[in-house]
């Protein structure tokens, strides 16, 4: 350990040390990102990168877990990534893959999975199913893995979800208007059931939500951190979490 090291070791726990668990945001979402960026600044491949992201994800929850946070939602695929090279995604996949049974063997998590399952090839979607299965039980933070996920998909997964159920219900166009309303549609939502997240953080200085949680996030905190999400460490984690607890919520007001 270097001299750097232990004195942001140091400062973390004088940090954590001061952080009120009663102000701490009960769920968490994360924008991993940056990766790329990490991978080319270190000299390495954008696999590498993308490996790199994926081994932060377990220490992350570990924060998480000694912190309190109940939920927490981790963006690892948006919908629009999957225009990118099969050179890149397809690794990518099998990361991500990797990562879901990894959750799933450690014993502490509830994996649910956030996103359109059609979307993603059918390995991955077993994966995915799998994870929910076995995971089920377990008492610890729900870790929704977005997977294949956009926020405006989402809304219009959710609507015709909504649609759907009223027709297979005998109900008429005239019955479906009436009933349309924010509760209605926040039940057809990925996340249904669930709070919706209290602090949103995205790494590497982007300063922009990209669709994440849209409907979810209306009266979220976000927090942008210029570090990219392979490089975030303990004490940006910490960060955030006083940087939450000093903000006045008004939720609209």
């Amino acid at each position: 350990m270097n001299l750097r090291d232990l004195v942001y070791g140091l400062y973390a726990r004088r940090v954590e040390g001061r952080l009120d668990h009663d102000q701490v945001p009960k769920h968490i979402g994360v924008i991993l990102d940056g990766n790329r960026r990490w991978a080319k600044a270190s000299g390495g491949t954008t696999e590498q990168g993308h490996q790199a992201g994926a081994y932060k994800i377990e220490e992350f929850l570990g924060w998480c877990a000694e912190t309190d946070v109940e939920v927490v939602t981790l963006w690892m695929l948006s919908t629009d990534n999957f225009d990118r090279p099969e050179a890149e995604l397809n690794p990518l996949l099998g990361i991500i893959e990797d990562t879901v049974r990894s959750l799933a063997a450690d014993g502490r998590w509830r994996v649910h999975h956030v996103g359109t399952m059609d979307l993603l090839p059918a390995p991955t979607q077993i994966v995915l199913k799998e994870a929910e299965q076995a995971t089920d039980g377990n008492s610890g933070i729900i870790v929704n893995v977005a997977v294949g996920y956009g926020g405006r998909q989402e809304i219009a997964d959710a609507v015709r979800s909504l649609l759907l159920e009223h027709a297979d219900n005998g109900g008429t166009l005239e019955d479906v208007a009436e009933t349309v309303c924010v509760d209605q549609i926040s039940k057809h939502l990925y996340t249904s059931g669930q709070p919706d997240p209290d602090l949103v953080i995205r790494t590497s200085g982007e300063q922009r939500l990209s669709g994440f949680m849209l409907w979810q996030s209306a009266h979220s905190e976000y927090y942008f951190c210029e570090v990219f999400w392979p490089a975030f460490r303990k004490v940006d984690f910490l960060r955030a979490l006083r940087d939450y607890a000093a903000r006045h919520r008004r939720y609209g007001g």
